[in-house]
């Protein structure tokens, strides 16, 4: 069965989607959800399809983008007939999801229920940094969302415990706002603990949105549930599964 977590912060459907209840196997067992993957293609497939079904909605009116730790926000008013390079959508369309993959990155979801207003969005550090949270905030408001009415909830993502970090890393962060020194801890041998929850947390509430909540899930620390390409990386695997975000009208 597939494993859903959701949050009361957003009344319309929606959920992240973990790696129960997927159809792959071996290092992506369960739930993968990326075609950007070397899984099986028609098993990522069938996966997509079980989450869509989930959804209710039909396998391509559920929506995605390239991914690409951009800022860049598409706004979907209809069909799409490919995936554009970007790192989130917003839409006052019924009958779509929108989508993100993640794997240690946030899937960041955003609602206006007044409105009918959604947006979702792929932040790793790259993208937070460079404003993919607000870019998506302001998208939501140009289809007629009030910003102080918006909730936006951080799914399943790595949490400082488990995200150790260079000190060109910290330095590169000091260099936008030496204010972001809070969200660095000391580790070990000369490195730093990144809390990127906490990061994404302060950039929309910066933003002037209503609502804010991480749903405390970490990706690293729990790979029954949850796919992490840096525990991949540590484990010297060949790839990674991607997990699923989705939020429809």
């Amino acid at each position: 069965m597939l494993e859903i977590i959701t949050s009361a912060a957003i009344p319309m459907r929606h959920g992240f989607f973990t790696r129960k209840g997927g159809a792959s196997s071996g290092i992506f067992s369960g739930l993968n959800c990326g075609f950007g993957s070397s899984d099986q293609a028609e098993i990522v497939a069938i996966n997509r399809a079980r989450v869509a079904e989930a959804m209710g909605v039909g396998g391509a009116h559920l929506l995605s983008v390239h991914q690409v730790h951009s800022p860049d926000v598409v706004t979907v008013t209809g069909p799409m007939e490919d995936r554009p390079r970007a790192d989130a959508m917003v839409t006052r369309l019924p009958g779509v999801a929108l989508s993100v993959l993640t794997a240690d990155c946030q899937p960041v979801l955003f609602a206006d229920p007044e409105a009918g207003v959604i947006g979702a969005a792929h932040a790793g550090w790259r993208g937070a940094m460079e404003g993919v949270l607000e870019a998506t905030i302001d998208a939501m408001t140009a289809l007629g969302a009030h910003r102080e009415r918006i909730s936006a909830v951080i799914g399943p993502t790595i949490s400082q415990a488990a995200y150790e970090v260079s000190e060109e890393f910290l330095q590169n962060f000091l260099s936008e706002d030496q204010g972001n020194a809070r969200f660095f801890t000391n580790g070990q041998n000369g490195r730093y603990q990144f809390d990127l929850p906490a990061y994404g947390l302060h950039r929309l509430r910066a933003a002037g949105i209503g609502h804010a909540e991480w749903v405390q899930r970490c990706t690293y620390s729990d790979p029954e549930r949850f796919f992490s390409y840096r525990r991949t990386t540590h484990a010297a695997e060949a790839d990674y599964g991607r997990l699923i975000a989705c939020i429809r009208l």
